[in-house]
């Protein structure tokens, strides 16, 4: 680009001035004309070069970069990183690895080294992708097919085993995998039994477009078969009804298994009834396998028979989901033997998880095994989790006050300032780069012990970054500070709206941590909105019912409104769930129509109510609410109530039970 005269004029001003107000003027475009715009603050022009990587101006961004390093700007790095991506088939490997070393604590480096791998990979420079791949810390199944696909290559016995280890999934894989399963495929790896059973994996979860190219893979398979599976989804009980797919073929099999299956999930009397006269055509192995999926969806059905149904299962290898709720029945029906005996049989990783440690220690200890099981519980009493209050309530120990906390002091926190990840992610949350700024906190406190961590948490708690402070606060292992993990913000404001709902202000502040974690403009993927995570047509609801005519859409993100509307619903949510906190927390989050059908034809337990809702997102969210109630309850000095007590015993329906599947 040639220079205006008044380009020229500015070159040549001293002490490297002009050379920056060049780089404004160039990241604008306006130096030709002779008009020079500069940026008002390094904040406006870094903004401004991050406009100029989304729109690939490689020329406007190398300026930015440069002026914002002479000005020794803290979120410089990211220009270069900028800079790396925009021209990263061109990047020199020395300039690579210069960068990556000197930026090695942050997470744009390690980003960086992902998308340079691939560009090892496509170029098959190996020796240079098996030097950096050990470094790279993020997951990317794109790299980890590439590095399969590389060492298969380079003779790796160890790169077979994960490349077919990639390939059992039910999700879609990233388009450079099918070269290493195609290697695995050609070199007898890769079998026709492995294609079959990533088929079924792939039809349990309705992955139609990527189990049609996974069947191709197969010989005799052609676009007509695969035209099939398309009428298995649309309309199961018309091709089994009709049989309108073949049993002698395997496709036709398993198009006829998944259409069994899939209508076991809406019509289970159906379904059974259409097994009756169809099972026939199938051997004992695939007999066993759809019992064991129809019972799982039994199970989620609380269908009193689902423990029955899985029995019929056989020899069939169930796999996690099906385990658990093989061990959710067995709860529901009281029957801890079969609780025991399923836990026992799960993998020793599934067994180690604390839910699974709780529920094996009631098993014994309902069968008498005070001892065995007390072993269990006085481990997981330690832990300061949902479970680990209930393993100590089990005990029959008093709830105790939280343990003295460690208060950060100002040395402490000077040196977490002096951290240049910290004074990143302060920056960027400045300038609104909420995932950046996140990342940068995580990855500068990655290896923080106790001490440091409660300083970097009562950092951001000063800063108003209340969900930031809770969750570096709940990593600490031996010293705490439970007023960081569990704060409680506008208390002000919320003490007035939980007397004028007879609320329990713990409840609330338990909600709201789970909901938002106090970001006031959260809003979720359906469109909740605000602290407690309003729906836009609740909202609308609420106004009318509080004749609030003057009500605008925009309000529900005021927090004042928020708090008032929310606290509102959950009063409403309280009164038509019974006055049973449980209940009404399930009702907040999954509706108010479903909590009821979830409940049994008997009186049940709360913790086996939660445990057993079988919408997966609402059954986490109730138990970690109530579990955060108990937490706000010591640290707001409300009246004290244990967790049993706060969940409760459900009352029986005396009604049939048919809820919505995950």
């Amino acid at each position: 680009m040639q220079l205006s005269k008044f380009g020229v004029a500015l070159a040549r001003l001293p002490g490297g001035i002009g050379r920056r107000l060049i780089a404004s003027c160039l990241l604008v475009g306006l130096l030709a004309c002779g008009q020079v715009v500069h940026a008002d603050s390094p904040d406006d022009l870094f903004l401004s070069a991050r406009n100029a990587y989304n729109t690939r101006n490689l020329n406007a961004l190398t300026s930015a970069s440069q002026a914002l390093h002479a000005q020794r700007y803290i979120l410089a790095p990211y220009t270069d990183y900028w800079r790396f991506l925009l021209d990263l088939n061109q990047a020199d490997k020395a300039s690579i690895q210069a960068f990556l070393e000197q930026y090695r604590d942050a997470p744009f480096a390690d980003r960086l080294r992902g998308e340079w791998l691939k560009v090892l990979a496509r170029r098959q420079d190996w020796s240079t992708f098996f030097e950096e791949y050990p470094k790279l810390q993020r997951d990317d199944m794109a790299v980890s097919c590439y590095a399969a696909d590389g060492g298969i290559q380079q003779g790796q016995e160890s790169a077979v085993r994960e490349g077919k280890a990639l390939w059992m999934t039910g999700n879609e894989l990233p388009a450079n995998c099918g070269a290493v399963f195609e290697r695995l495929q050609t070199g007898g790896v890769l079998r026709e039994e492995d294609i079959w059973a990533r088929t079924r994996l792939l039809l349990q979860g309705s992955k139609m477009t990527v189990a049609k190219t996974v069947l191709q893979r197969l010989p005799n398979i052609d676009k007509n078969n695969l035209k099939l599976l398309d009428k298995a989804y649309q309309n199961p009980q018309q091709v089994l009804e009709k049989r309108q797919i073949s049993f002698k073929t395997r496709l036709g099999k398993e198009l006829n298994l998944y259409a069994l299956e899939r209508l076991s999930r809406s019509q289970p009397a159906l379904a059974l009834d259409l097994w009756e006269k169809l099972h026939t055509n199938f051997d004992v192995a695939d007999r066993d396998y759809f019992w064991g999926r129809f019972a799982l969806h039994a199970a989620r059905k609380h269908d009193p028979a689902a423990l029955t149904y899985f029995q019929r299962a056989g020899s069939a290898v169930l796999d996690k989901d099906q385990q658990e709720w093989k061990a959710r029945a067995a709860m529901r029906a009281g029957d801890w033997k079969a609780l025991q005996l399923t836990i026992a049989a799960m993998p020793e990783s599934q067994q180690e998880e604390q839910v699974w440690q709780y529920w094996k220690a009631r098993a014994l200890k309902e069968q008498k095994q005070i001892v065995a099981a007390n072993l269990i519980l006085v481990k997981l009493s330690k832990e300061n989790t949902y479970y680990g209050l209930l393993a100590e309530e089990e005990m029959g120990d008093v709830i105790t006050a939280t343990p003295a906390p460690y208060k950060a002091n100002a040395e402490e926190m000077r040196a977490v300032l002096d951290n240049a990840g910290i004074q990143r992610a302060l920056a960027l949350r400045r300038l609104e780069m909420r995932t950046e700024s996140r990342d940068e906190w995580r990855y500068a406190s990655r290896d923080f012990d106790d001490k440091q961590l409660i300083a970097t948490a009562e950092i951001a708690f000063r800063e108003g970054w209340y969900d930031v402070a809770i969750s570096t606060a709940d990593r600490t292992k031996l010293l705490h500070d439970f007023a960081l993990r569990y704060p409680a913000p506008y208390r002000d404001i919320m003490q007035g709206y939980a007397a004028d709902n007879s609320l329990d202000e713990a409840w609330i502040y338990g909600l709201i941590r789970q909901e938002s974690r106090f970001v006031s403009w959260a809003k979720s993927v359906v469109g909740a909105s605000g602290l407690m995570q309003v729906m836009p047509e609740t909202a609308k609801w609420i106004a009318k019912r509080m004749g609030m005519g003057d009500y605008k859409p925009a309000m529900i993100n005021q927090l004042d409104t928020n708090l008032k509307f929310g606290t509102h619903y959950l009063r409403y949510t309280m009164d038509r769930m019974d006055q049973q906190p449980l209940m009404a927390t399930a009702a907040y989050n999954a509706g108010p129509g479903r909590p009821k059908r979830w409940a049994s034809d008997k009186p049940l337990e709360g913790a086996v109510y939660a445990e057993t809702i079988p919408f997966s997102e609402t059954r986490d969210y109730v138990k970690k609410v109530l579990g955060n109630s108990m937490y706000y309850s010591q640290q707001l000095g409300t009246k004290p109530q244990s967790l049993k007590q706060r969940l409760g015993v459900v009352p029986g329906v005396g009604e049939p039970i048919n809820p919505e599947q995950d």
